[in-house]
């Protein structure tokens, strides 16, 4: 009996170890959650809060209320904390902590930095002279994105410190995919007739990577006058030459500023170097350049050209000779005041010509290409400027001034075909345009590559206008010799546009 009850045991003592832990009670979600919720600090609220409030904001702005999703990210980032976004913060690796916080520290600028850029302003530097002397060459402006209504952006994924080509790498900055359709959010006003204006560059979708200045379609049509049968096989077929031949989506374009001059709905005339508008004759800015041909009798010292802001780019190492005449001549954009000037130096022994005048460059080569008008840039014929909703009576005489804006801005296939024009595959006489459009010039007249060349402007462009210059570099001085233009510093970036002039 007493074996027997010693091996006796009881259901209690087999299932239970007196030194066994309990099983942990595993929380609900909801519980879970509430739990993060009550132990987060109250400076984190605060932090969230704000967030919260610009980011509902900005969702507001965009009209858009499916973006108010992302709120919930936002909801665990700052609060929840579901997903593991500071996993390393409780590292062991002391490496990895300090990595880490420095990856912190820049994807938080970066995303920062997107936000302002693609929807506030951003800093664009003018890098030539077909502003002079309203901008110059140096100077780092700060566009305002908010006048005209910031643009959504048309290629999302993009780093946002490069245009379209990482430094170094020398590769592209964006991912083309996913292309978002063109939006542009409310802004405080539209573009205005003297406004300078910063757009993506039009001609800028296709590029050939070695040669961009002449841009792509200017090679095309010199190629076409040299007599190339196929330019664009050409181009493609000399990589050695022209490079790779890549197309870069609107937003990625090359930044341009100029001066808008024309309207949509406007008509516009160019006629020995005045512009009309709508027939009228419109004022000039103040500080607007033509190139004059200065006929001399030796060289004018680099001090004196410098002392009325001519560059040393324009006034080169001295004058030209004249090959069937002998003459020696100066060839410089000159303004009113400037040009007044030189006439009384004594080095001067006639008067000066402008540039177009003078009968020695050829002026041809403008908007449209390839065109039979017989323009140029002096004189070009009257034409209308598109604007949205209107619609134009389209003819084989005038197709040449609107194929591309119909084609290539809008999106639509259009061929002729036995004397007719078809647009989507249909006959047609008639074609509303979908977006605005701008004529823009620089005031350095005859060295300014701008909508003579390439015609008009779409709204999809339109990046912003600059507010003022954040710091000026003369490129040409160094910093002990007054490469720092101070007194340029938070100036006006556009002290003509005045009710007044324009």
């Amino acid at each position: 009996m007493s074996i027997e009850h010693q091996g006796a045991s009881s259901p209690e003592s087999t299932n239970r170890h007196p030194e066994a832990p309990e099983a942990p009670t595993r929380k609900t979600f909801l519980e879970n959650l509430s739990e993060r919720i009550t132990s987060t600090r109250p400076t984190r609220w605060v932090r969230f809060g704000i967030v919260s409030i610009i980011f509902l904001l900005w969702v507001v702005w965009m009209g858009n209320p499916w973006l108010g999703l992302v709120w919930f990210l936002l909801f665990d980032i700052y609060i929840t904390q579901f997903i593991p976004w500071a996993w390393w913060k409780k590292s062991r690796n002391k490496t990895t902590r300090s990595v880490m916080a420095w990856v912190d520290a820049i994807v938080y600028a970066l995303v920062l930095v997107y936000f302002i850029f693609a929807f506030i302003g951003q800093n664009y530097q003018i890098p030539s002279s077909s502003l002079e002397k309203s901008l110059l060459v140096g100077d780092y402006l700060w566009v305002n994105k908010t006048v005209y209504g910031p643009r959504v952006p048309q290629t999302p994924l993009h780093f946002p410190l490069a245009q379209h080509t990482l430094p170094v790498v020398n590769t592209k900055s964006y991912i083309e995919n996913p292309q978002l359709s063109y939006h542009r959010l409310p802004g405080l006003r539209s573009i205005e007739r003297g406004d300078i204006v910063v757009f993506n560059y039009p001609q800028g979708d296709t590029v050939a990577t070695k040669i961009q200045n002449p841009d792509y379609y200017q090679i095309v049509d010199e190629l076409k006058k040299r007599g190339v049968a196929d330019p664009k096989a050409y181009i493609a077929s000399n990589p050695d030459q022209f490079g790779e031949v890549i197309w870069r989506p609107v937003d990625r374009r090359e930044n341009y500023v100029k001066r808008a001059i024309g309207l949509p709905g406007e008509r516009l005339r160019i006629k020995d170097d005045i512009i009309y508008i709508n027939g009228k004759a419109i004022a000039e800015p103040s500080e607007v350049q033509f190139n004059y041909v200065i006929p001399v009798k030796g060289r004018i010292s680099d001090e004196k050209w410098e002392t009325i802001g001519v560059r040393r780019d324009d006034f080169g190492n001295g004058p030209i000779t004249n090959e069937y005449t002998g003459e020696q001549l100066y060839d410089v954009p000159l303004t009113v005041a400037a040009k007044t000037i030189v006439e009384k130096w004594p080095e001067v022994t006639g008067p000066l010509v402008k540039e177009a005048a003078s009968g020695y460059y050829d002026l041809g080569g403008v908007f449209p290409l390839g065109n039979k008008y017989g323009w140029t840039r002096p004189d070009m014929g009257e034409f209308w400027i598109p604007k949205r909703g209107s619609t134009l009576h389209l003819t084989l005489d005038n197709l040449p001034i609107y194929r591309r804006c119909i084609e290539t801005y809008e999106g639509n296939e259009l061929k002729v075909q036995d004397g007719k024009i078809y647009i989507n595959g249909t006959p047609t006489e008639y074609y509303t345009f979908k977006m605005d459009y701008y004529w823009m010039m620089g005031d350095n007249r005859d060295r300014s590559a701008d909508s003579r060349y390439w015609g008009f402007v779409p709204e999809d462009h339109i990046v912003g206008s600059p507010v003022f210059v954040l710091v000026s570099l003369d490129d040409q001085k160094g910093f002990f010799d007054g490469k720092i233009r101070f007194e340029r510093i938070l100036n006006d970036a556009n002290p003509d546009k005045t009710s007044a002039l324009w």
